[in-house]
C-alpha cells in the first residue's frame, strides 16, 4: 500500500548527508513520494536539486514566517520561481506568533505576498500556521485563498480552525503529532475531517512519530501517521494511505 509525504524538509542536513539512505527506506517502507517543503530563498536552490535530481521528490517555493532579516518574497519573485515543473506549490507560508514576538506586520504582508503569487501562478499554498489561527484565517478569506486552495500544514489547532479551512477548500495535513498520547484535540479533527481532505507528513527532520517520538525523523516514518489516523476512525491503512495519496495528486495537481 502506498504512501505520500507531503511535507518535509530533506535537504535540511541531518538528512540530505545520508539522501540515499533516506530515499532507500521510503521504498521500504511504500513512500512513494515526498514534498520538499522550502523555507527560505538562500536554500531555494538546493530544494530545487533534490526534485529535480529524484523523480519521486516535489519541491515548493517559499519564506516561512520564522525566517527574520532574510531576502523578502516579492510576488513576481515568487510567481518566477515557481514556473518549474517540478515546484508544486508556493509555501511554506503563513503565520507565527509562538517563537517571535512584537510588531509581526512583515509576517502579515510576507503571508500576502504567497497567497497572492499561489492565485497568480495557480499552484496551492501550503499553510503554517502557530498561535495565530484567527489572523491566518482572516488574511486567507481577505486575499481570497480560496481561489488557490492548498493545505493547512501539521495541523493543531481546533475544529472550528479545521472547519473554516475546509471550508476555503483546504485540504488538513497530520503529522506525527497526532500519534502523541497528549495530542486529544487533534486526534479529534482527525476523526472528523473528511477523509477525501486528509494529507499525511512527516514535517521531518523533526516531530517524529511514536515509536521514533524524540528521534530524528525521516519521510519513511510517514506510514505511523497512516496508521493512527486509521485507528482513530476505524479504518484500514490501506484505505487511509490510497486516500491520502488521491488527495495528494489531486491538490497539487499530478
Amino acid at each position: 500500500m502506498p504512501f505520500i509525504d507531503s511535507h518535509c524538509h530533506i535537504n535540511f542536513h541531518e538528512l540530505s548527508e545520508n539522501i540515499d539512505d533516506v530515499l532507500a527506506k521510503m521504498q521500504q517502507n511504500d513512500v512513494q513520494s515526498a514534498l520538499c517543503v522550502s523555507v527560505n530563498l538562500a536554500d531555494f536552490p538546493q530544494v530545487l536539486a533534490l526534485a529535480s535530481r529524484y523523480p519521486n521528490i516535489y519541491a515548493s517555493v517559499g519564506v516561512h514566517p520564522d525566517y527574520e532579516a532574510v531576502e523578502e518574497p516579492t510576488v513576481a519573485r515568487l510567481v518566477e520561481l515557481a514556473q518549474h515543473p517540478k515546484i508544486i506549490a508556493i509555501g511554506e507560508t503563513g503565520l507565527d506568533y509562538f517563537r517571535l514576538t512584537g510588531d509581526l506586520e512583515w509576517q502579515r504582508e510576507r503571508f500576502r505576498n504567497h497567497i497572492r503569487a499561489a492565485r497568480e501562478c495557480g499552484k496551492p499554498l501550503i499553510v503554517h500556521t502557530r498561535s495565530a489561527a484567527e489572523d491566518t484565517l482572516r488574511i486567507m478569506k481577505e486575499e481570497n485563498a480560496a481561489e488557490a486552495g492548498g493545505v493547512m500544514h501539521c495541523f493543531t489547532e481546533n475544529w472550528e480552525v479545521a472547519q473554516a479551512a475546509l471550508d476555503m477548500g483546504f485540504y488538513i495535513s497530520f503529522s506525527g503529532i497526532v500519534t502523541f498520547k497528549n495530542a486529544v484535540q487533534i486526534k479529534e479533527v482527525a476523526q472528523r475531517v473528511p477523509l477525501e481532505r486528509i494529507l499525511i507528513e512527516t514535517d521531518s527532520p523533526y516531530l517524529a512519530p511514536v515509536p521514533f517520538r524524540g528521534k530524528l525523523n525521516q519521510p519513511a516514518y510517514v506510514k505511523h501517521v497512516a496508521e493512527e489516523i486509521a485507528l482513530l476512525r476505524g479504518v484500514s491503512v490501506a484505505e487511509v494511505g490510497q486516500a491520502t495519496c488521491e488527495n495528494f495528486s489531486r491538490l497539487f495537481k499530478l
